[in-house]
């Protein structure tokens, strides 16, 4: 188990709702305020902040290609757009505060060194986390690991050798607090991608609780169904996209849901962790107890019954009625106890009409 502030990851306890706002914030201040603004308000556990030093995460050269930036902007040199939209490390110090204030913890995905310093020290972040595009950058990953913080380690496109080995590096550095994040983007993922039962398998490898990022198509339905699977699955933490304003189409956009669809989905989350409940089989609540008492079958008089007549199998029914004893009750009265009085069929066979 993890903790991170007030809330503990693993072990049972309730799902850490991550909203990830990525670049959705589209370069604006005031726009990213909006959707931590939204994910305090929907219930989310934490928001995610992605700091880059372009100069240390990218060549200037980095172009433009499929996957690597939302749909129509894929056409665009990936460095100079970035560039634009990117949020300086000071704006960041800033949302971060107005995020704890609003009572909701602080995530970083940190792309360089420079980035990742300032998520440990200035922004005093409660989790941060590593693209898969780091994770083989050794010296990035155990400066991270250094740091104690509790650290996500993303592992979409990478293969069991390279989790392994990222999993060494920051157990080297004395770092137990170690989240393996499932789930990749690809402008949306497909759901045939998702391939969610790997949860069970991450944790069962590792031994540390594992997140599932969801990128399912906002507009699909299943982008709504698909993280509450993951849970059901055993997902700890689910990451979740939100936009400020879904119908813009900014970046990320694909897999991002609105405030209010965010909300809904929060609530739906948090139901469906009330339906899946605990493994461990427990006493009978007060409405089994009565559902139990309303429909088991109760043992009456199969035939009538002369006083006198010793109560045997062939003399008794199981049927539901509202009255009688119960199957494991009457079972060792059989050729002990004789009825009371005469009795009609159907007649209950209650303690006071047997001697």
């Amino acid at each position: 188990m993890i903790n991170v502030g007030s809330k503990v990851i693993g072990g049972g306890k309730p799902t850490f709702v991550v909203a990830e706002m990525a670049w959705a914030h589209d370069g604006s201040v005031e726009k990213a305020r909006i959707i931590v603004d939204a994910a305090a308000n929907a219930g989310a556990d934490a928001i995610n902040f992605h700091l880059t030093s372009l100069p240390d995460y990218m060549v200037p050269f980095y172009g433009a290609g499929p996957g690597r930036l939302s749909g129509g902007n894929d056409t665009l040199e990936v460095y100079k757009y970035l560039e634009k939209i990117n949020l300086s490390l000071e704006a960041f110090a800033e949302l971060a505060a107005h995020a704890k204030a609003r009572g909701i913890a602080v995530s970083v995905m940190a792309n360089d060194e420079t980035s990742a310093d300032f998520a440990a020290g200035r922004l005093n972040a409660d989790l941060v986390m590593l693209h898969p595009s780091a994770v083989g950058d050794e010296r990035l990953l155990r400066r991270i690991a250094a740091t104690g913080k509790p650290f996500v380690i993303y592992t979409g496109g990478l293969r069991l050798g390279e989790i392994e080995r990222a999993v060494e590096w920051a157990a080297a550095e004395g770092n137990s607090n170690l989240i393996l994040q499932h789930g990749f983007q690809s402008y949306p993922t497909a759901l045939e991608d998702n391939h969610l039962r790997a949860i069970a398998t991450l944790k069962a490898q590792f031994g540390f609780p594992v997140a599932f990022a969801d990128h399912t198509d906002g507009d699909d339905p299943m982008a709504q169904v698909v993280p509450l699977l993951a849970v059901a699955l055993g997902a700890d933490v689910i990451e979740k996209h939100i936009t400020y304003d879904r119908a813009v189409k900014g970046e990320d956009y694909e897999s991002a849901l609105g405030p209010q669809e965010f909300a809904v989905f929060v609530e739906r989350l948090r139901k469906s962790e009330l339906t899946l409940g605990q493994p461990s089989w427990r006493p009978l609540s007060e409405r089994q107890l009565k559902y139990r008492s309303v429909v088991r079958k109760r043992a009456v008089a199969a035939v009538p019954i002369a006083a006198g007549t010793v109560l045997s199998r062939d003399l008794v029914a199981f049927k539901r009625c509202d009255a009688g004893l119960f199957p494991e009750e009457v079972a060792p009265l059989f050729g002990h106890v004789a009825a009371a009085g005469d009795l009609a069929e159907n007649t209950p066979l209650v303690w006071e009409l047997l001697r």
